[in-house]
């Protein structure tokens, strides 16, 4: 197991380049199976994610080639595909399951295990199989799998979703794109990885309508192609590092960062007292003071994003004032705040609710990483605290973040990887 040592006091400073979206290229990667031949995906960020995923595809037939110096990946296809997904890769990471919805459409039948993942909390699959049913789909969970069987060509249906899931609406999409006659998606989450899925699909042939809306229409055809496609810039990854510059009172020029898609997260870092400039190539953060407690409520896009709560904890967690956080998404994502006690931050959870007291300095201490963004607040809170903080289990972090060591030295942190 690999940890990170991290020793706070600098800030951080330069530029650092954002590439392709964790939570999107993975998906992308899922609706290539929907068209034999090769599709190429282009952006790919170099995350543990990415070899899973990629693992998975061969196990189904496909040939994987991953160039990582130029972030690209060449999918091959074959006409006909094996149709399980594994326990051993799928327990590993929860976006295995995206490709429950390319593999009914293939093959009328896929059988998926059950997923596992980050620990914060509860993410059922009632909305997938619901949605699934409605176009004709049988599912049925049987020793761990999900067994989907259609025993004809799916049919086009209209379907209401009680919360806007991502998971489940991605699901539906690949599946709804090759079935018979028209699907309607009320409620559709309008994140933007789900628009760059959408974009994928529509270059590859299929009829997607209402991108970027909570209404998507989709008339299903018989075939889609291959395609070469660009991953969506990673909108966390450039907000984690957006609360770098501003929790250590810094200055970094974030490359390629998306600032549309972040503008309630960077409004909160200007209440917080810092200041950003966006210009063409992405934005610049630059804080000369230490930070104001500022409130976060989460929610669905548009609203805040529930993957930069731990950051924004971090953050009030050595701010002048207290803040109110409040999380609607995953209820155990406060998890990580205990970890966060072990540092002095003066944390106090309530169901939903964190109340973060600012202090006037943190102190380095051995803590765990217990999720993706959780790993990641975590070392944020280690640049600026008293000492040495190592950072355990940093293979959620290797999840998310691309070069997350070099990238933070680039900028003047003092972190390294070491074996323990």
């Amino acid at each position: 197991m690999d940890a990170f040592e991290v020793t706070g006091g600098n800030p951080l400073s330069g530029s650092v380049l954002v590439t392709g979206a964790k939570n999107s290229v993975l998906k992308l990667m899922a609706a290539a199976l929907l068209a034999p031949g090769t599709s190429t995906i282009t952006a790919v960020p170099d995350i543990l994610d990415v070899s899973v995923m990629a693992e998975l595809l061969r196990r189904l037939g496909c040939e994987v080639e991953h160039d990582r110096e130029a972030a690209v990946l060449v999918i091959s296809v074959p006409e006909v595909l094996h149709h399980q997904a594994d326990y051993d890769l799928v327990r590993r990471m929860r976006a295995s399951i995206c490709v429950l919805g390319p593999l009914i459409a293939r093959c009328n039948r896929a059988e998926v295990a059950v997923p596992g993942g980050d620990a914060i909390g509860s993410r059922g699959l009632d909305l997938h199989i619901a949605g699934l049913n409605r176009l004709g789909v049988d599912v049925h969970n049987q020793h761990g799998y999900l067994i989907a069987t259609a025993h004809d060509r799916m049919q086009g249906a209209n379907i209401w979703l009680d919360f806007p899931s991502v998971g489940a609406t991605e699901n539906l999409l690949t599946a709804a794109v090759l079935a018979k006659g028209t699907t309607v998606i009320d409620n559709a989450p309008r994140e933007p990885e789900i628009v760059d899925l959408c974009n994928m699909l529509v270059a590859m042939g299929a009829n997607v309508g209402g991108i970027g809306t909570a209404t998507l229409e989709i008339d299903g055809v018989d075939r889609l192609s291959p395609v070469t496609h660009q991953t969506v810039p990673d909108r966390i990854v450039a907000g984690t590092w957006a609360v770098a510059a501003a929790i250590t009172a810094g200055d970094v020029h974030v490359k390629n960062g998306r600032a549309g898609d972040l503008e309630i997260a960077l409004d909160k870092l200007v209440t917080a007292g810092a200041h950003v400039d966006v210009g063409s190539d992405g934005f610049r953060v630059t804080m000369t003071d230490r930070p104001k407690a500022v409130d976060v409520v989460t929610l669905p896009y548009p609203g805040f994003p529930t993957d930069l709560q731990p950051q924004f904890i971090a953050l009030n967690s050595i701010a002048t004032g207290a803040a109110m956080v409040t999380e609607n998404l995953f209820e155990a994502r406060f998890r990580f705040v205990q970890e966060l006690h072990r540092l002095g931050a003066d944390v106090r959870t309530d169901g939903h609710h964190a109340l973060v007291r600012g202090t006037e300095g943190l102190s380095g201490a051995p803590v765990e990483a217990t999720d993706v963004r959780a790993g990641a607040g975590l070392v944020l809170a280690g640049l600026v605290a008293d000492g040495v903080t190592t950072v355990y289990d940093v293979s959620h972090i290797d999840r998310g973040y691309a070069n997350f060591v070099e990238d933070l030295t680039g900028l003047g942190g003092k972190i390294r990887r070491i074996e323990v």
